[in-house]
C-alpha cells in the first residue's frame, strides 16, 4: 500500500485548502539579541562587528565558503564595511551576528529575509559561518534560536530554506536540521555570471514542536563528552 498522501492533502494528511481560523498576520521579527548557551546572536552592527567578521572569514583563505553567496569575497577591509552598512539599518533582509561568547568574537552572519508576516512566511539565509564556526555547538544553536524565535515567538506557519541546487553542504545542512526537501525550482536566478537552480526546503509550524525537542536534546551538555564529541547525532 502507498505511502503517499492522498490527492487532496498535503504531506502532513491535511485537506488542501484547510481553514486556519482568526488568523492575524505575524509580527515582523524584532531588532533585539538572541541568547543561547553556546552562541549570542546580535543584530548586524558594522562599527563593532567588521573586523572580528573579516578575520573570521578570512581564515577561509580560498573564498570557497563564498562560492554559493551572491557577494564576495570582498577585495578589503574597507569594501566589507561598506557591504555590512549597506545591510545594517534593513528590516529585510535582517542580518545577525553570531558572537562566540567564549572570546567575544564575531564570528559568522545569519538572516531573516523574505518576511512576510501577512501569510505566516520567514525564510532563514545569508548564512555564512566562518570556518571557527562551522560544525560546532554554536552553529546548531544558532539555526535553533532563529526558528524558535519565528515561530515560538512569533508564530509564523512557514520557515524556509532555499539554496543553490549545486550547494551539497547546504542542502546537507537543511536535511539535518529538520527541513523538509520540496522541490527545485529550474533557472530561478543569475549570480556572479551563472545560473542558478534553486532547491527549497521548508518546516511547518506544526512540525516545529518535535524539531524543538530534538535541538533541546541534542544542545544539553550531557549530549557532549570532556572532547566536545556528541553521544547523540541530532534527530536520532
Amino acid at each position: 500500500m502507498s505511502n503517499a498522501p492522498a490527492l487532496h492533502q498535503n504531506a502532513l494528511g491535511q485537506p488542501i485548502g484547510f481553514p486556519v481560523p482568526d488568523w492575524q498576520p505575524c509580527p515582523l521579527p524584532p531588532k533585539t539579541a538572541l541568547q543561547g548557551r553556546y552562541v549570542h546572536l546580535e543584530p548586524l552592527d558594522a562599527t563593532r562587528h567588521t573586523q572580528a567578521l573579516y578575520q573570521a572569514f578570512s581564515v577561509d583563505v580560498s573564498g570557497h565558503n563564498w562560492t554559493y553567496l551572491p557577494y564576495g569575497p570582498f577585495t578589503g577591509l574597507a569594501a566589507f564595511q561598506h557591504w555590512l552598512e549597506s545591510f545594517q539599518d534593513r528590516s529585510d533582509p535582517l542580518f545577525h551576528t553570531l558572537i562566540d561568547p567564549a572570546s567575544g568574537e564575531a564570528v559568522g552572519l545569519a538572516s531573516y529575509l523574505r518576511i512576510t508576516p501577512e501569510a505566516g512566511v520567514i525564510e532563514v539565509g545569508h548564512i555564512h559561518f566562518s570556518p571557527r564556526l562551522q560544525r560546532t555547538r554554536l552553529a546548531t544553536e544558532a539555526m535553533y534560536l532563529l526558528m524558535r524565535r519565528a515561530f515560538d515567538e512569533l508564530g509564523y506557519r512557514r520557515y524556509e530554506w532555499k539554496c543553490d541546487a549545486l550547494n551539497t553542504p547546504s542542502r546537507a545542512a537543511a536535511e539535518r536540521l529538520g527541513f523538509r526537501f520540496e522541490g527545485i525550482f529550474r533557472q530561478a536566478a543569475l549570480y556572479k555570471g551563472r545560473n542558478r537552480d534553486t532547491a527549497w526546503y521548508s518546516i511547518l509550524d506544526q512540525e516545529w514542536p518535535a524539531l524543538r525537542a530534538a535541538f533541546e536534546t541534542w544542545l544539553d551538555p550531557a549530549n557532549f563528552d570532556t572532547d566536545g564529541k556528541q553521544h547523540r547525532a541530532l534527530g536520532k
